[in-house]
């Protein structure tokens, strides 16, 4: 072994949400030897990657935030991309972890090696080895360009609405948007009333559902300073009218017919055209797929200069698009609103024991551990993984909850002087099993839409089928009798 090598016993991957969150924990816990790798110049993941005009959250910012440092001072109802950013950056700095993150430094490589009981990690910036590693790289990272017969061809500019291009002037412009996912319900409000012309190019509807959005109020904002538990109050209000979102998703999918029809009713009251409104209106059950708040995005496309569009492209020429049945549109600029990869590249680079990426095994299956340790890869803990992410909770409180499991799993392993964890296959298997079962009738599997809630064989992709509240019980505690643990 090369000593020179700068080691840590720690190396988080990401700045984002999770990865200042843990940072902030383990350092609390008395971690301080440990490094977060980030490969932008900035800290914030998805809130500092995405900058589309409209970006915000979907989640009420009294929930999309650590329920360790709560913000009284929240501008709106739902936090900006801008504000979000900010009180990220405001966390970090206030818990001295800014210090613990290497910028513009890239995740190449991560190998395990057995023999040294140590991870070798390749970098950007050069190399370094770890005893511990942890994927805090989140799930929309990288962008998903679709396939299109001489897309190459096109003379015009075209961007994602993750790398907005904001020197290109869309005043006048024609422009062409493929994709009706979040990102794109929220910039396609904001574009419309400048352009000369959008063609919205839709795959299928997406359900829309009353937003209500809104500024605070200057006295609220002091009365949640002055009295903290009326945050806590509505924090927890949110909390529970959120998670009645798993009703639908995996207890019985009847209880979908109220939310259609607030659906449907935000259709009707804000499209006069009845032809609009047939094509804008979903032909799957609400929750396979995300339903998307808004009260921009119906109003938007009811206006002279947009035309969605429904049939399908059949391929790109350098100043146009053609559609299926003939039609030529000419455009200026192609926008993609078409989300993100379902497979981090970060993935491909995590190299478990037996030589295969975490990439290989969850092309293979959606596989981890409650979304936390993945068999195979011993000393490797993740966020959000198969299993650790729900549909009907803020992301923010399932991080939270393996920001806990991961601490008082490494908490654990200092008290017993143990170098070498690992979630044993068998409890690995039971748990995958328990998830196949609960998801079989769940509206993501059966509710007939594909999206990325489904792989392309229709299971589930890694939604927890179960109560948020249910999955922070199972990640309070380490459950070491789960694990292969050895000590020095």
């Amino acid at each position: 072994m090369n000593d020179s090598i700068e080691h840590r016993q720690i190396v988080i991957v990401g700045s984002g949400f999770s990865g200042i969150g843990l940072a902030i924990k383990l350092r609390e816990a008395g971690f301080d030897d440990l490094m977060i790798l980030e490969r932008a110049d900035d800290l914030g993941g998805t809130w500092q990657a995405n900058t589309y005009p409209g970006c915000a959250c979907d989640v009420p910012s009294h929930l999309y935030s650590y329920s360790f440092a709560p913000n009284p001072n929240w501008s709106r109802k739902y936090g900006t991309q801008t504000e979000i950013l900010e009180y990220i950056r405001a966390a970090a700095e206030q818990h001295d972890v800014v210090r613990h993150i290497s910028f513009g430094t890239e995740l190449l490589h991560a190998r395990w090696d057995e023999t040294q009981t140590r991870w070798h990690i390749e970098t950007s910036r050069g190399s370094l080895t770890a005893d511990f590693l942890i994927s805090a790289t989140g799930l929309f990272a990288e962008a998903k360009y679709p396939a299109l017969p001489g897309l190459d061809t096109f003379a015009g500019t075209t961007f994602h609405s993750l790398d907005w291009n904001h020197d290109y002037e869309l005043t006048g412009k024609r422009v062409a948007v493929i994709g009706t996912g979040a990102s794109a319900v929220q910039f396609v409000p904001e574009i419309q009333p400048k352009v000369a012309k959008l063609l919205l190019f839709q795959r299928s509807a997406p359900w829309i559902m009353p937003r209500m959005d809104r500024r605070t109020l200057g006295l609220e904002r002091k009365l949640l300073q002055r009295v903290p538990l009326v945050g806590k109050a509505i924090r927890g209000g949110w909390f529970g009218a959120i998670e009645g979102f798993g009703l639908v998703g995996f207890v019985d999918k009847r209880f979908r017919h109220p939310y259609e029809l607030l659906g449907r009713l935000q259709l009707l009251r804000q499209v006069r055209d009845p032809e609009l409104r047939r094509k804008l209106t979903p032909d799957y059950m609400i929750g396979c797929k995300r339903a998307i708040f808004s009260d921009a995005y119906l109003p938007a496309l009811d206006q002279p200069n947009v035309e969605v569009v429904t049939n399908g492209i059949a391929e790109v020429r350098p100043h146009s698009i053609v559609l299926r049945d003939g039609t030529e549109h000419t455009v200026d600029v192609i926008i993609y609103g078409t989300g993100f990869t379902s497979v981090p590249s970060a993935f491909e680079r995590f190299i478990g024991r037996d030589g295969r990426s975490m990439a290989d095994l969850y092309r293979k299956q959606p596989q981890s551990y409650l979304g936390a340790t993945l068999a195979g890869f011993p000393n490797f803990f993740c966020t959000l993984g198969p299993f650790g992410a729900a549909g009907n909770q803020s992301a923010i409180f399932m991080i939270e909850s393996q920001i806990a499991y991961i601490v008082a799993a490494l908490t654990t392993m200092r008290a017993r002087r143990a170098h070498r964890v690992e979630v044993k296959p068998e409890v690995q298997e039971a748990f995958l099993d328990e998830m196949a079962r609960r998801s079989a009738s769940t509206v993501w599997v059966t509710g007939g839409c594909t999206g990325y809630y489904q792989t392309p064989d229709g299971r589930n992709a890694g939604l927890y089928p179960n109560w948020s509240f249910e999955y922070r019980s199972r990640t309070r505690r380490f459950d070491i009798e789960s694990y292969e643990v050895s000590a020095r």
